[in-house]
């Protein structure tokens, strides 16, 4: 937003297209696995400091400490706008800010971001598997991602298999908003589903 409170400036925007963006997020979690980011994130640098907002991305993803989308995606001040809760789990605030990034920023990606060890998904899979539901807002948390756990699932596997299909959960309720079907049908936007690894730092975009 710049200084007059208008979102919009009389910058024109770089023309990118649907797939640009995320080769882009993807160049910096190479840049990041390889122990050479290109942004440090200090306060003095152009990014951090200007009065316009043009964001080309908007990365969902966990709360989790572990991963910071900045960071693991190496994007500099201003680059993507971020949505993170609890498992990326999505309620009217973050539908709300998703649609904001869509149709106030124009950005043309929506990256959902799993990732390993996801502390939300292992809770809900134990909370169907042991019986034991948590009360209160944490409650809809496991009901949002249990629709994503197969019980026929090896047990090793369950949680893996849970992020992966929670990711696609959530494009596909992201990609039924009334203000993503046009642009999607259009051509001008993607969402894309991808799972972080702890392990390794890679970011791998799911089929």
């Amino acid at each position: 937003m710049n200084r007059s409170g208008s979102t919009r400036d009389a910058t024109p925007r770089p023309a990118f297209d649907a797939e640009t963006p995320l080769a882009r997020l993807l160049a910096g979690n190479q840049r990041f696995v390889a122990g050479k980011p290109r942004f440090g994130h200090h306060v003095d640098a152009p990014g951090a400091r200007t009065t316009q907002h043009r964001p080309w991305a908007c990365v969902v993803g966990c709360l989790d400490s572990r991963v910071p989308p900045e960071a693991v995606l190496d994007q500099d001040f201003g680059s993507v706008v971020v949505v993170r809760t609890g498992g990326h789990v999505l309620d009217e605030a973050g539908i709300g800010s998703v649609e904001f990034a869509v149709s106030v920023f124009e950005v043309p990606l929506v990256l959902v971001l799993g990732h390993q060890y996801c502390g939300a998904v292992t809770s809900a899979v134990r909370a169907l598997d042991g019986g034991d539901h948590p009360g209160g807002a944490v409650g809809r948390l496991v009901d949002d991602i249990a629709a994503a756990i197969d019980p026929t699932d090896d047990p090793a596997h369950r949680v893996d298999r849970a992020i992966d299909r929670h990711v696609a959960r959530t494009v596909s309720v992201l990609s039924e908003l009334a203000s993503t079907r046009d642009r999607i049908a259009a051509g001008t936007l993607e969402i894309v589903g991808a799972r972080y690894q702890i392990d390794t730092g890679r970011v791998t975009v799911l089929g």
